[in-house]
């Protein structure tokens, strides 16, 4: 069973992290924690017992959680590190990836985003659970179950990784106020009925988000926004 200590400072947030790893099979929440401090108290207790993973909230009341990382490993604490986080500043991202954070999931998020993430993750502890690499090969294949972005083998029956990398990137390009899925079809050079799948994937996993659009009499026309500009 792979033990995860949730660490987030709000109670709510915190308690649907803890609802979503335990939806997850071979998963058990070993504490959870809203401070760094408690954090690291619990992780020098209980690391040894088996706290395999951490759930880490960056924006944390006693300081930054990168800080906390930091402590964890001068404490001897092996636990691997999911940073959970409203944090984009990309030069964090770096900062968080040079500590040796194995992922990087961005709230708001949907349980299928993190279920992604926690079973990579748990690939790849599998794939250097112990012995030597046979060659680079598997060494390769061991960071790829880990780092490789969503691909065609990921996702929903239908889609592709390049009709979805289109419509993201028409997504991204968008104006403040998003686009509809006819200027999506139009941007990424796809059907509307395609875009429109595509769209609601984002959404679903947590990387969009829909509104309804008033304009002339009739049924409202849906706006989608990438969720970074929330």
């Amino acid at each position: 069973m792979i033990r995860v200590l949730v660490v987030e400072d709000d109670p709510v947030a915190a308690d649907a992290h803890r609802l979503y790893v335990e939806r997850m099979p071979g998963f058990e929440v070993a504490g959870v924690v809203h401070t760094g401090t408690a954090a690291l108290r619990l992780l020098e207790r209980r690391d040894r017992a088996g706290v395999d993973l951490v759930l880490l909230d960056l924006h944390l009341p006693d300081g930054h959680g990168l800080r906390l990382v930091g402590r964890m490993r001068a404490a001897g604490v092996t636990a691997d590190v999911i940073a959970v986080t409203s944090a984009r500043d990309l030069e964090v991202v770096r900062h968080a990836v040079s500590m040796g954070v194995v992922q990087y999931l961005l709230k708001p998020f949907t349980f299928p985003a993190l279920r992604d993430r926690l079973e990579r993750w748990s690939r790849y502890r599998s794939e250097l659970s112990g012995g030597q690499a046979s060659g680079q090969d598997e060494v390769d294949r061991a960071l790829s179950a880990l780092r490789s972005p969503e691909n065609a083998a990921a996702l929903p029956k239908g889609l592709s990784a390049p009709t979805l990398a289109a419509v993201t990137a028409a997504l991204r390009g968008a104006a403040d106020d998003g686009l509809t899925a006819t200027a999506a079809a139009r941007d990424a050079g796809v059907s509307r009925i395609t875009a429109r799948r595509y769209l609601e994937h984002l959404v679903d996993t947590g990387r969009a988000v829909r509104t309804p659009q008033y304009g002339q009499v009739g049924r409202p026309e849906l706006c989608y926004r990438w969720s970074a500009r929330e």
